[in-house]
């Protein structure tokens, strides 16, 4: 099979709720679409959507100057040998992992496809399906976000994530306390900064709530940070948006710099990236979660896939930003949150079916 044509496409994708985080509030996030037309007449998608220029280091414009280069040089490339793709990929720019993620998907979308098989079987199988998630409770008032919180747990989640940071660590303590004290047995809560706030905050917050059952994500902006921090927490270390690569994983596990990870599939390199770091967890009793930053159908199945590959009592579940925005690209089988849980899509490859012409011309096009 040779890649022939590569189309490149935008989409903004609508808000239909609010999300807000210490570093800034998602808006309608923009979108890039990837197809990879073969000459065996399939198609492979994927996708990358940062939530916007401030909370990741890529942004819509960067990813597609980035496939600008990418996009002639693999053109002639058979996508079902996916370590050839990456070996192309790197000889022609360094850098990059957000366009050359969604390369990456696009050509297991492939394999699948050309297999007649699911992404998950194709990964080893899928070990959960329906596959665990957990919501998200934004930044609001200890009594307001207590009340979403039981909520939530009415509905069958069983993994909340309360962020923090952004104000003063006093009202971060209070929320902290009023939907820990929600918590019924068996659910688990991460209170999740994005890098909010500094080490002395982040020791200040644990030692307020040290008789609390949470995990505490990416108090601080800097792996060095966290790391400083770690030895003076009550709480297990959850590293995100520091766990940027394989390398940085290994240490932090080796270190016991980090007790779990909330990992961005778009950020380690795509599927095989995930891969990679899965396997590393599996291997070294560390929990990890397989989500993105934002996007839609393409991106929600990849990490649904993924996530039903996880150990079940290693996951801290996939995320998935469907509940946030309007509609999807496929109606009938693009993931959806039912009871807190997640169906993997039945089909081929990711599962999902593109109708042509859903985002309108490429703004791209290699042939």
């Amino acid at each position: 099979m040779k890649i022939i044509q590569i189309d490149v496409f935008a989409k903004h994708l609508p808000m239909v709720s609010g999300y807000n985080m210490s570093s800034s509030t998602v808006g309608d996030p923009d979108t890039t679409v990837v197809a990879l037309r073969t000459d065996a007449k399939l198609t492979g998608w994927g996708e990358i959507c940062p939530t916007g220029p401030l909370p990741q280091v890529e942004h819509a414009g960067s990813i597609r100057a980035d496939l600008d280069l990418l996009g002639p040089a693999l053109i002639g490339t058979d996508p079902l040998r996916i370590g050839l793709i990456h070996d192309v990929m790197a000889a022609t720019m360094d850098g990059g992992q957000g366009a050359r993620s969604a390369v990456d998907i696009a050509c297991w979308d492939l394999l699948g496809k050309y297999h007649n098989e699911r992404v998950c079987d194709l990964l080893g199988g899928a070990r959960m399906d329906p596959v665990s998630t957990y919501h998200v409770v934004p930044i609001g008032s200890p009594d307001g976000s207590a009340q979403l919180a039981e909520q939530l747990q009415e509905q069958g989640h069983t993994k909340l994530q309360l962020k923090s940071g952004g104000r003063h660590i006093d009202e971060d303590i209070d929320a902290v306390h009023a939907v820990a004290n929600v918590i019924r047995p068996g659910v688990d809560l991460f209170v999740d900064c994005n890098r909010g706030w500094t080490v002395g905050e982040a020791i200040q917050v644990s030692r307020a709530c040290r008789d609390l059952k949470f995990d505490m994500e990416q108090p601080c902006a800097t792996y060095a940070e966290c790391a400083t921090a770690r030895t003076h927490l009550h709480h297990p270390l959850v590293l995100d948006e520091s766990a940027t690569d394989l390398a940085t994983i290994a240490r932090a596990i080796s270190t016991g710099v980090a007790d779990g990870f909330g990992m961005k599939l778009t950020r380690i390199g795509g599927i095989s990236g995930m891969r990679a770091v899965r396997d590393l967890c599996e291997a070294s009793n560390t929990p990890t979660s397989c989500d993105d930053s934002w996007g839609g159908d393409i991106i929600a199945s990849a990490c649904v896939h993924v996530g039903a590959t996880l150990t079940p009592r290693l996951s801290r579940g996939a995320w998935i930003s469907a509940p946030y925005q309007a509609g999807h690209y496929d109606e009938e089988h693009g993931p959806r949150i039912v009871n807190g849980m997640i169906a993997v899509p039945p089909g081929p490859g990711l599962g999902i079916n593109i109708p042509e012409g859903l985002f309108g011309p490429p703004i791209a096009s290699f042939s």
